[in-house]
């Protein structure tokens, strides 16, 4: 028996590298152990600090440092979760504007 199921216009979250979202994941964890769950919302300009923040990340990376001197996470791991954040603010603002 063959069975079916529509899902070939649905994202494929199978495409996101493992191991790099297990870093992710490792960077919001101790994030969220140092802060507190959530907390980056609550940041002033958190579109401009994350986006300077990422910068710092890619930078230590460009300079030929892997690892946060802090967390001992990968840099490009911060970087992402910077990155994140600001997409995720971008779509928190957006929803608020089409309620």
């Amino acid at each position: 028996m063959t069975g079916i199921k529509f899902d070939s216009k649905k994202p494929d979250y199978s495409l996101i590298p493992p191991k790099a979202l297990d870093d992710v994941a490792k960077v919001l964890t101790y994030g969220a152990q140092k802060y507190d769950r959530h907390n980056w919302q609550q940041l002033e300009n958190l579109d401009s600090r994350y986006f300077a923040a990422a910068q710092r990340h890619l930078w230590a990376l460009q300079r030929g440092e892997t690892l946060d001197e802090e967390t001992g996470i990968h840099h490009a791991a911060h970087a992402i979760c910077c990155i994140m954040f600001i997409l995720e603010f971008y779509y928190l603002q957006t929803d608020k504007k089409t309620i």
